[in-house]
């Protein structure tokens, strides 16, 4: 759901702050930054439209029964002007990057069936890079570089 919520066109969205609740984990992933080891998809996509934030830690203890985890919510403010680029092109991008994440980025963007080498050089990005270094500005230049779109305004 959260994904559908971060990709609905047109953008800005219907809503003026999403406020959910998650497991911790997932709530990390979200918010995480490049380089962490929580750094993903879903970070790359939050990142991309929204500014995510853990405000609060909820424990197990407040649920009957308790959980095994510790849950966390957080806030999503939309981005009145997100970077621009294909919403398609970047789930694909970021499907391909993050699906093998620990290889280098020449190879796992193979699975796009684009120049993979090609790519990379219009997105400025080293093929030796791997997918969790990459911040969300070089997926979008990634995804732009996918659909051919450079300099379009896309959201």
């Amino acid at each position: 759901m959260l994904v559908s919520w971060l990709t609905v066109e047109p953008w800005p969205p219907w809503y003026d702050r999403l406020v959910l609740m998650f497991q911790r984990e997932v709530a990390d992933r979200i918010v995480a930054a490049p380089g962490s080891n929580s750094y993903g998809r879903l970070s790359v996509l939050a990142g991309w439209r929204t500014e995510a934030r853990i405000l609060f830690d909820v424990s197990r203890l407040a649920f009957l029964p308790h959980p095994k985890v510790t849950s966390s919510v957080v806030r999503l403010v939309p981005r009145a002007n997100p970077l621009c680029c294909d919403r398609h092109a970047l789930e694909r991008v970021t499907k391909s990057a993050f699906g093998q994440r620990r290889k280098m980025l020449r190879q796992s963007l193979k699975t796009l069936g684009a120049d993979t080498l090609h790519l990379l050089e219009a997105a400025a990005i080293e093929p030796t890079a791997r997918a969790e270094e990459i911040p969300v500005a070089g997926f979008v230049a990634l995804a732009r570089a996918l659909s051919g779109s450079n300099g379009k305004r896309r959201t």
